[in-house]
């Protein structure tokens, strides 16, 4: 192990629907802007999105695009932003010591369903099927396409762990610098789930889909009146270093990564269980050395379904009951399920509060569900609250995979 376990942030680039960098992101949050839409999907018709309008020819020529996917373009987007934010000089470094770690919900289904879609045209003749395919859909695509562009050496892959994607890749990060396998890793989460019709067919029949007139109002996390998820693509990756790197070269510190845990429902594919989220967040306080008072911030994961956000809720009531300096929000109402980059958009748009003391809303709540009520609960308009010490910010997925991963303030004489 390396001698310092001290794991730090020090830059990060993303693009969300409501902002491509961390500025415009955060001012759109206390501001109060979703910027979600309808969009049109194969087989459905309109549904409710959140995308994004990142400029992909920033970092790459027209043919790579042609030859990636789009995971990719989002994840080197936000990779070079992430640099140039950091004020590294990637040149300058030993690359075969960068490792990219990135978060991801699923991968392939959008090359997979476009190529099948397009040799229907042709009586299914499969020499119209692309060559590209392969490489477009292997697991480790968003992360070696960051590799290949960024001329990297070092370890990459991505982290299948459902939408508790993008805590899982900052916490592998966190590892991996602490075993000294690198010496810089970029890491985070992404998602390109927009453009595939299937996981909105899916959420459809599971009745767990968005309806709402207003786009920007479907996803409504503790309302009475939530319906289901809103799906969206998006993406945040950060440069993570030790604590003496960042030092070293006078880096920007956005906060230390304390504590996180990793754990398994093992009850239910789909019905979160309450008691095994309670035990996660227990385990990253306890890996942080810190007690449920210790929190500033939690960032809930709650998706705007009936149970999960009930679940949610009754889990954070367990831990943080009584806690009444710790408050509790919600950025999925603003741009919808960004699946695996969820976790990582979510913690970027509350790191902020670290130097402005202000708690992002969680909005669209219009008649707050009794079941989800908790005492500190922000809604619909910003909270000043002074000095923020702490984030804990809480992905759950699917198959009952549950992620905490709490960041703290590093004080500048540290």
């Amino acid at each position: 192990m390396h001698k310092s376990t001290r794991i730090v942030i020090t830059g990060l680039g993303l693009t969300a629907p409501n902002g491509n960098t961390l500025a415009e992101f955060r001012q759109n949050l206390l501001g109060g802007v979703a910027r979600l839409q309808n969009i049109d999907i194969r087989h459905m018709g309109q549904v409710h999105a959140g995308v994004c309008d990142f400029d992909p020819l920033k970092y790459q020529k027209r043919k790579e695009l042609r030859n990636g996917t789009r995971a990719g373009s989002v994840s080197i987007y936000c990779a070079r932003e992430a640099i140039a934010d950091s004020g590294l000089d990637l040149e300058s470094l030993d690359k075969s010591r960068v490792g990219v770690y990135l978060g991801i919900t699923e991968h392939g289904n959008v090359e997979t369903e476009n190529e099948i879609f397009n040799i229907s045209q042709f009586d299914y003749d499969t020499k119209f099927w692309t060559h590209h395919h392969n490489p477009r859909t292997v697991a480790n695509n968003p992360a070696g396409e960051v590799t290949l562009n960024l001329g990297i050496t070092g370890p990459h892959y991505t982290i299948g762990a459902a939408c508790a994607a993008g805590n899982a890749g900052l916490i592998q990060a966190a590892q991996m610098l602490m075993l000294g396998e690198c010496d810089l890793a970029l890491a985070g989460g992404i998602s390109e789930s927009i453009h595939t019709f299937g996981i909105f067919a899916g959420f459809k029949n599971q009745g767990a889909l968005a309806v709402n007139e207003d786009p920007n109002k479907a996803s409504r996390p503790f309302d009475q009146d939530r319906n289901g998820i809103v799906v969206s693509e998006g993406g945040c990756i950060y440069t993570v270093e030790r604590l003496e790197d960042a030092q070293a070269r006078g880096a920007k510190i956005y906060g230390e990564i304390a504590g996180w845990c990793i754990n398994s429902d093992a009850t239910d594919a789909v019905l979160p269980n309450p008691e095994r989220q309670a035990q996660c967040m227990r385990s990253a306080l306890a890996r942080a050395g810190m007690e449920p008072g210790d929190i500033s911030i939690v960032n809930t994961h709650a998706t705007a379904t009936k149970m999960g956000d009930i679940q949610e809720m009754t889990a954070v009531r367990e831990v943080f009951g009584g806690c009444e300096n710790t408050w509790v929000n919600n950025t999925k109402s603003f741009i919808g399920h960004a699946m695996g980059a969820a976790g990582a958009l979510e913690l970027a748009g509350n790191l902020p509060a670290f130097e402005d003391g202000v708690v992002h809303p969680t909005i669209n709540v219009d008649n707050l569900d009794p079941a989800c009520e908790f005492p500190t609960l922000v809604l619909n308009e910003p909270k000043k609250i002074g000095r923020v010490d702490s984030i804990l910010n809480n992905s759950f997925g699917m198959l009952g995979i549950n992620s905490a991963l709490i960041i703290k303030r590093v004080a500048a004489t540290q």
